[in-house]
């Protein structure tokens, strides 16, 4: 009897099925082996660049106007205009003169005071009251998404990010400088703050995807775009704004560099030049627009081109606090190309952080030949050059300008002439390096594969980095 009732109460367990077991644990293997390599894939996978918009020195507001300046070889260097500041009131050709400049150059926007705030949803009352730094990143970054065929309102929403590369603080100054405490209000206040600049943008936007400032000095809009491809391979967004903007807007920047003796006194960046002695300030901006490869192609966007693969790094300890250190630039280029997946010989063109420093200049090219030139024919030697011999040193913008002119050169299948070289400095040994400087509008040959280029930003900060872009016609 009691047998019986422990029978009913603890029944005998039915046999293992060990086969379906064993069936159900190697699906499950296989699902996540194939979720672990999509999420590889998508790690390494290239980056589309579908749009861009621009701001730069003699009206270049378009991509297409950037290419025309770009390929006719001219220096946008103008005197500095009456509305920034009165030059004769501040030039000194002697350096150590207090608190004035030596230079009277630089690259200048037109019109930066003209802005449609009712475009924006923006009161006149606070678009008067807002960096003008900020103001053209609203207008070039809806360009950028009318040059990619992105309806803006579509992106109402949506996980996409923004990444703002962005060191002036100029406006800032004027406002402390130019009202008394009892006039700041709200307006002024986060006007002139640079955090506000990507947020404003997205709120404009009504973008929800990862959105920050990046100010690493010299290389701040490169990084910018590092950073975004990074944001897309996580997943964390699926398109992305990236870029930068730089305005001078009071003197008080120049006369800080000129004392440094960090500036040209005339208006030419004379890059890889014997005669190399600083660089010219520049101003500007740029947008692009990123989107993971398979997603660009899915949905039928126009790919300007690809990043292939980026890297960052810092200078650490070297010479100086804002001294070169070649060690890391050629770190930082060799971390790229394995990101890539590309080797040395590959690239064909270099579009150089190049700011005519007699310093600089030598560590930046012989760094470029530790790395791209050892195992390069003397037949294919790597072409060098900077775009700031036409617009100057953009800073905080600058890394943004030099990646759309290999953009433009990638889709035209030109390299732009890099100005300003009578005498190719000493200290570089150019016979050892199988590097060469195009002096006039030259085709990009085509190889086996396709084209591929990297593009160097170093800030001052001593922050590094290199993006390898490729050809869209994949």
């Amino acid at each position: 009897m009691i047998a019986q009732v422990e029978s009913k109460l603890h029944p005998p367990s039915s046999p293992v099925n060990y086969k379906s077991l064993l069936k159900k644990a190697f699906l499950e293997i296989k699902r996540l082996e194939v979720d672990l390599q999509t999420l590889k894939t998508r790690q390494h996978e290239p980056i589309a660049i579908i749009g861009m918009g621009c701001r730069f020195p003699q009206e270049i507001n378009t991509p297409e106007a950037y290419w025309q300046l770009l390929s006719q070889g001219i220096n946008a260097i103008t005197e500095v205009p009456d509305q920034r500041w009165n030059i004769d009131d501040y030039y000194d050709p002697n350096p150590d003169a207090p608190g004035k400049m030596y230079t009277r150059y630089g690259g200048f926007l037109d019109d930066i005071d003209q802005f449609d705030p009712h475009f924006f949803g923006i009161s006149p009352k606070e678009a008067a009251a807002i960096d003008p730094q900020q103001r053209l990143l609203l207008e070039i970054a809806w360009e950028a998404l009318e040059n990619a065929g992105q309806p803006v309102t579509q992106f109402s929403g949506s996980q996409t990010g923004v990444f703002i590369g962005l060191t002036a603080d100029d406006y800032a100054h004027l406002l402390i400088n130019g009202y008394e405490r009892e006039n700041l209000n709200v307006y002024r206040s986060l006007g002139a703050l640079r955090c506000m600049a990507a947020g404003r943008l997205a709120y404009s936007l009504n973008l929800r995807g990862p959105v920050m400032e990046v100010d690493t000095a010299c290389s701040s809009s490169l990084l910018s775009v590092h950073l975004a491809t990074q944001s897309l391979h996580s997943g964390e967004c699926n398109l992305a704004l990236a870029g930068g903007i730089n305005l001078m807007l009071s003197p008080e920047t120049t006369i800080g560099l000129c004392k440094m003796r960090a500036l040209t006194p005339d208006n030419r960046c004379k890059t890889f030049d014997a005669q190399a002695d600083g660089y010219v300030r520049g101003e500007g901006g740029g947008i692009v627009v990123l989107k993971r490869l398979s997603d660009a192609v899915r949905d039928n966007d126009p790919i300007l081109a690809v990043i292939r693969g980026s890297a960052v790094n810092h200078d650490g300890l070297s010479n100086g606090l804002t001294a070169p250190n070649g060690l890391a630039q050629e770190a930082v280029i060799q971390k790229a190309l394995v990101n890539a997946g590309v080797s040395p010989e590959q690239i064909q063109y270099v579009e150089a952080h190049g700011t005519g420093t007699s310093l600089g200049d030598p560590i930046e090219v012989q760094a470029l030949g530790n790395v791209l030139g050892k195992t390069r024919s003397v037949d294919t030697p790597l072409i060098v050059g900077s775009v700031k011999t036409n617009l100057g040193h953009l800073e905080g913008a600058a890394g943004i300008a030099s990646f759309m002119k290999v953009v433009l050169s990638l889709k035209n299948k030109q390299i732009p002439p890099h100005l300003h070289l009578k005498k190719p400095n000493p200290y570089i040994p150019w016979l050892k390096l199988p590097i060469t400087v195009p002096n006039q509008l030259m085709p990009w040959q085509a190889q086996e594969e396709s084209r591929l280029a990297g593009v160097s930003s170093f800030g001052m900060s001593g922050t590094n980095v290199h993006i390898i872009i490729g050809e869209g016609d994949l």
